[in-house]
């Protein structure tokens, strides 16, 4: 019996550590930013080294005239875009070239970096590195 409720102890510590994993995780898209509808995965623009999903052509153009306004509620949503960078902003370096590839929260992005050294940097100048990633400049 003793083995019993160790089990179900096991169980239910695994169980919350699993779900706090998940809800820092962040939430993929499902919406369009701009109108709330279910999106579709073939209307999308690429900016910042993220990918935005929308739910028809119409849409990307309110995105790309206030992008700031988008990330603003993307971050307050929990919502973490798709990413489609292949390299560190800061040092050019290909990501997951030597293992050690971290990322970092802003404003409503992730950004990847090659490395932790790398996060400093990024921290002081955000705004120089966020035009270095790939994607359309509006």
């Amino acid at each position: 019996m003793k083995n019993h409720w160790k089990l179900i102890t096991v169980g239910v510590f695994l169980a919350l550590v699993g779900g706090l994993a998940l809800a820092q995780a962040g939430k993929a898209q499902i919406a369009c930013p701009v109108s709330g509808k279910a999106i579709d995965k073939s209307v999308f623009v690429d900016h910042q080294g993220q990918r935005v999903f929308f739910c028809c052509r119409g849409c990307p153009a309110a995105f790309r005239s206030e992008p700031e306004k988008y990330y603003a509620q993307f971050a307050r949503d929990g919502v973490e875009l798709e990413n489609i960078q292949t390299s560190c902003p800061v040092s050019g370096e290909a990501l997951g070239g030597h293992g050690e590839a971290t990322s970092v929260s802003y404003k409503g992005r992730t950004v990847k970096l090659c490395c932790s050294a790398c996060e400093k940097p990024f921290a002081r100048d955000p705004e120089k590195y966020l035009d270095k990633l790939p994607g359309e400049r509006l």
